[in-house]
């Protein structure tokens, strides 16, 4: 009797360890459940808040390279190369917080007109003989506000392709008008094919011409026929923004082109022209000082492969 007491007291005793031990797994598996509650919650609010830090962040850098806007500058230009020029310029102009705005035109007097007038704040397409020729015969009020680009004449060939073998009588076309033909004439002395009168200057003709050892024949035409005419002559002397429209490239295809210290390209460097007294403008600085950056001078280069330079000045 006593041993089956013992026995009914022992899985008693066992009985309640085992449901003791259930209990404690349970417990503790809800325990660790609801520890690990507020790590996750803990986790999420952390990444939450990453989150907004970042977002806020990225609005701080924004908020950084965000430009103020200092207004627009109005530009007048002809297509090639001056208003591809200042397409180019555009970024770099947003940069320092101006908004370029470019009209493009296809002749030579309305750009001065607009700006005369002050509809537009600048013009980029003359150089800057034409631009004081302009102002002597229409009593305008322009000026230089920066100097950025030439466009080299070039001698390029045709029937004969060695200046320095050029034979006697050969033909060469020059431009007819006083200015191009001149820069023409200049640029054949420089190559030793003529000599000009002392002091005939930017303003030579063929009747200034005081040797001419080759008896050299020049034949004057209007400068936009030069470039489709060059097969009929021994050599042309063409424009530079002829030349880019006929495809020649004065770097490769030009025997001799004008280079950046001669007496004519400083007189024909391509100008931004400004209305007297806007010259020195917060915008109209700003955008000669991007038109002249590195940034502007390798894509001129690289665009125009020596048709059109960058002028160093």
């Amino acid at each position: 009797m006593k041993k089956k007491v013992l026995s009914f007291a022992l899985a008693a005793v066992l009985s309640a360890g085992l449901l003791t031990a259930c209990g404690s797994d349970a417990s503790t598996t809800a325990a660790q459940t609801d520890a690990a509650a507020p790590e996750s919650t803990a986790a999420a609010v952390t990444e939450e808040a990453g989150s907004e830090s970042t977002a806020a962040q990225e609005a701080e850098s924004t908020a950084e390279t965000t430009v103020e806007s200092k207004g627009k500058v109005t530009v007048a230009a002809t297509s090639v190369p001056h208003a591809e020029i200042l397409e180019a310029a555009k970024p770099l102009m947003a940069a320092k917080g101006w908004e370029l705005v470019v009209t493009e035109f296809t002749d030579y007097v309305q750009p001065n007109e607009v700006v005369e007038a002050g509809d537009m704040d600048a013009n980029y397409f003359q150089h800057i003989t034409y631009m004081e020729s302009y102002n002597e015969e229409k009593g305008t009020h322009l000026v230089n506000a920066g100097k950025i680009h030439y466009e080299p004449l070039g001698v390029y060939p045709g029937k004969q392709s060695d200046l320095a073998a050029i034979t006697d009588g050969a033909e060469i076309a020059v431009p007819n008008d006083t200015t191009n033909e001149a820069r023409a004439l200049l640029l054949l002395q420089e190559q030793g094919l003529i000599t000009l009168n002392d002091g005939a200057g930017i303003t030579a003709t063929v009747n200034d011409i005081k040797e001419n050892p080759h008896k050299i024949k020049f034949v004057e035409l209007a400068a936009e026929q030069i470039p489709r005419s060059l097969p009929d002559f021994d050599f042309a002397v063409i424009n530079g923004n002829y030349a880019l429209e006929a495809g020649l490239n004065a770097a490769d295809d030009a025997l001799a082109v004008e280079t950046s210290d001669s007496d004519a390209v400083k007189k024909y460097v391509n100008v931004i022209a400004v209305k007297e007294g806007n010259e020195n403008n917060e915008g109209i600085k700003a955008l000669v000082e991007v038109l002249k950056s590195d940034e502007m001078k390798k894509f001129i280069n690289d665009t125009y492969q020596g048709s059109v330079v960058p002028y160093e000045g």
